[in-house]
């Protein structure tokens, strides 16, 4: 499922979708609440930034968790253990024309 080509202001550059298996799960910031899955994850930038985010993202490509990094690579590289229940395939965005 394609991201919109900007999440929360930023450029989508790459992205990967996890199916119908989630990547992993964060816990929701209530402590009764159940923990929030991620289908979602997009490498991004801000026009004009020197960082790469990388969005962790619920099934609707809404934002629940980002952390930046210096590079696209970076990014890749250092994807948290809680993230991998599903292999990661990024694919490049291509803008719709």
């Amino acid at each position: 499922m394609k991201p919109p080509e900007t999440i929360d202001g930023a450029i989508v550059i790459e992205w990967a979708w996890s199916g119908h298996i989630p990547f992993g799960v964060i816990k929701s910031a209530e402590s009764n609440e159940a923990p929030i899955e991620i289908y979602g994850l997009a490498l991004c930038q801000y026009i004009d930034a020197n960082v790469t985010y990388r969005f962790s993202c619920n099934a609707k490509w809404e934002t629940e968790q980002d952390f930046d990094y210096s590079s696209v690579e970076d990014a890749k590289a250092n994807i948290p253990q809680q993230y991998r229940n599903v292999p990661i395939h990024w694919i490049k965005y291509v803008q719709n024309t």
